[in-house]
């Protein structure tokens, strides 16, 4: 089993690859997303983001949020609606912001992942939070997020992309 220190120890490798991975779920989900009719795209699902772009869109700004935290140039704004809620900026924007993480992780070592980031959430309120645990949050958020748009995908009668982690792996090494 591995413990906590061997997690530590291997983390600049481990924090790159859980960043490199949503990639591909992302894509996946845009890709469905893309073919559902304007009304499927909106549909309310009663949920604090409430539709399939609405909850996609907020995937990808968390992302954009996050990384400018890392990076000490947060965007303005958690999300803009005229500017952020459409599927052209999901398929232009967020490959280009993930490439952005995956960038930043290869740089990660092993004392950059200890070091305590400093930031305000989006309501003004200051934090200090250790980097390594802003990349689990912002996989773990990603992963949350993923599920329901899966699920909002099959109760509107379509199948949804796979996103098991075994699934990428196997087409990433294909």
């Amino acid at each position: 089993m591995y413990t906590c220190a061997y997690l530590l120890q291997c983390w600049p490798t481990y924090s790159e690859t859980i960043l490199t991975t949503p990639l591909g779920p992302a894509a996946k989900l845009v890709d469905g997303a893309s073919a559902l009719t304007p009304e499927e795209l909106m549909r309310d699902f009663a949920t604090a983001d409430h539709s399939v772009l609405g909850t996609l869109v907020h995937v990808y700004a968390a992302d954009r949020i996050w990384l400018g935290r890392i990076k000490g140039n947060p965007p303005a704004r958690f999300l803009v609606q005229e500017q952020d809620m459409h599927l052209a900026v999901l398929r232009s924007d967020w490959p280009a912001l993930l490439e952005r993480w995956k960038q930043w992780a290869a740089l990660l070592t092993e004392e950059s992942i200890h070091r305590d980031i400093s930031y305000k959430s989006t309501k003004g309120d200051a934090f200090v939070t250790p980097t390594w645990q802003i990349v689990l949050h912002v996989v773990n958020h990603a992963t949350h997020h993923r599920g329901q748009v899966s699920g909002f995908l099959r109760a509107m009668g379509h199948i949804p992309p796979s996103l098991e982690l075994t699934a990428f792996y196997r087409e990433a090494l294909r």
